[in-house]
């Protein structure tokens, strides 16, 4: 189960990389063509979102990787979990629930892996 959940982290750890990159380096004129939800809140929330996504992506690998401060990689796992509930009612009222199952397996294997760094795999 440990291999399965370093999987499940780095797979979590390359998708919020990306996402939150994406938020952090791009204006949100042009994040409005793939993530219509950023014309309801502003520049600095945006940003927000993409560093905490970035913040979450170096929290699943990098304290479990070198072992100074493991604890933070179920918190970041946990904290990503929050991201994508907060993010579902935002798709579901915007009418984007097209949206909403990538959010739904998101949550689901951020869950695992603070499950799983919490409980028994915990390092």
């Amino acid at each position: 189960m440990n291999i399965v959940l370093w999987v499940l982290q780095s797979i979590l750890a390359l998708f919020y990389v990306a996402a939150g990159f994406t938020k952090l380096s791009q204006p949100r004129a042009k994040l409005r063509d793939r993530m219509g939800w950023v014309d309801d809140l502003s520049d600095g929330q945006v940003k927000l979102i993409g560093a905490l996504e970035l913040l979450g992506a170096i929290g699943l690998i990098l304290p479990a990787a070198t072992g100074i401060a493991p604890v933070l990689t179920p918190l970041a796992a946990t904290g990503l979990a929050v991201i994508q509930l907060a993010a579902i009612p935002v798709h579901l009222r915007r009418g984007e629930g097209k949206l909403v199952p990538l959010n739904l397996v998101l949550l689901v294997l951020a869950a695992i892996v603070a499950w799983g760094r919490f409980g028994p795999w915990a390092f």
